[in-house]
């Protein structure tokens, strides 16, 4: 078996030893007679597999006692509505700060359920930044204020979280870097994530909340669209996508196996360094896309100076083992997503790639 590059922006790479061990127990778990997917998700055996999946999620990021630990479904577009609906307030509007695709889509749910004000934006310079603290205006009656972590499009990445003064709650759609490095968590009222980048495969999201943000939830929207529904329920109140939690209790133990987030916020640097160094040292032939001081470690968006180039690289990098280097349709170019489960040995081979395709094209 030859295992591709996998340079997908998402559902992305997963560890080789996280498939591994599902192939092994996928016909039977836990010596029940059945897949982890036959099974009910009342069963003790798979509220073990919940339970246990909180747990290490809690360990791992450094989750205080007082946030809840929730599994729900319908992805961080759901959140887009689920955030607003749970925690707008007439005459308290959501001040949303806009870097991207991912930032305007939040905002544009958010706008249908009430009132919401740009807190900073960067669309002046195509959105290949992130705003300064200084940037970030937020009104005192402010609701939450809500960030997008890193634009897995644009590929930058907050270096830094803005302060947020006051007792406005911080919001942060993490789905494309959360675990990838430590995280001051007690600095959020809610993180959010899209679990198929870096957490396992598509199908649950993780939302981290604060107890206080949970006890907003007004009793007049559906009781699925609710965020005490899901609490008081262990995330059990309907069923939940048990298959897609059990992949993620793999991948989280085996971040632990790996030492842990700062361990692995190294091994990203390490292995991303390959790839920003071949396009910063490549003469003009490569130019990065974001801002310098705004980069991303997880999405590493690049040029080359013809489209024909562009088309060919894609094309070539395909046939050499690459999946996934083409940029995304709204801005073009190219684009290496380095997710925690990308290997070390698929950032060497890029930049090596890389390397040659200059030497032939310059």
């Amino acid at each position: 078996m030859k295992r591709a590059y996998n340079f997908n922006a998402g559902p992305a790479a997963l560890p080789l030893e996280v498939l591994q061990q599902a192939q092994e127990q996928f016909v039977e778990y836990g010596g029940a007679g059945m897949s982890i997917m036959e099974m009910s998700h009342r069963s003790a055996l798979y509220e073990n597999v919940n339970n246990e999946t909180q747990a290490l999620m809690r360990e791992l990021f450094g989750i205080p006692d007082n946030y809840k630990v929730l599994f729900l479904q319908g992805g961080a577009s759901q959140q887009f509505a689920m955030i607003p609906m749970n925690l707008l307030r007439e005459g308290r509007p959501g001040a949303y700060v806009m870097t991207g695709n991912w930032a305007e889509k939040a905002i544009k749910e958010a706008k249908l359920i009430g009132e919401t004000v740009v807190a900073a934006t960067t669309e002046s310079d195509k959105f290949m930044r992130v705003p300064s603290q200084s940037e970030i205006v937020v009104p005192e009656n402010a609701a939450y204020v809500h960030l997008t972590s890193n634009e897995t499009i644009g590929g930058t990445q907050f270096q830094q979280y803005p302060v947020i003064g006051g007792n406005v709650p911080l919001i942060a759609d993490m789905s494309s870097d959360i675990l990838s490095r430590p995280v001051d968590v007690s600095q959020f009222g809610l993180i959010y994530a899209g679990a198929q980048k870096n957490l396992g495969p598509s199908g649950v999201t993780v939302v981290i909340i604060r107890d206080d943000l949970v006890e907003q939830s007004p009793k007049h929207i559906p009781a699925i669209f609710r965020y005490d529904t899901h609490a008081k329920n262990s995330s059990l109140y309907n069923t939940p996508p048990s298959f897609s939690v059990y992949m993620v209790n793999l991948v989280l133990k085996w971040i632990q196996s790996k030492g842990g987030v700062a361990q692995l916020e190294q091994f990203n640097r390490d292995k991303t360094k390959l790839i920003y160094d071949q396009i910063d040292q490549s003469g003009g032939f490569y130019t990065g896309a974001a801002h310098a001081d705004s980069r991303s470690v997880m999405n590493i968006t690049f040029r080359i100076h013809t489209e024909e180039l562009e088309k060919q690289f894609v094309k070539e990098s395909e046939q050499h083992g690459f999946v996934g280097l083409k940029g995304h349709r709204d801005v073009g170019g190219l684009r290496a997503s380095t997710y925690n489960a990308v290997p070390l040995e698929s950032c060497k081979a890029l930049a090596e790639f890389m390397a040659d395709f200059q030497k032939r094209n310059g």
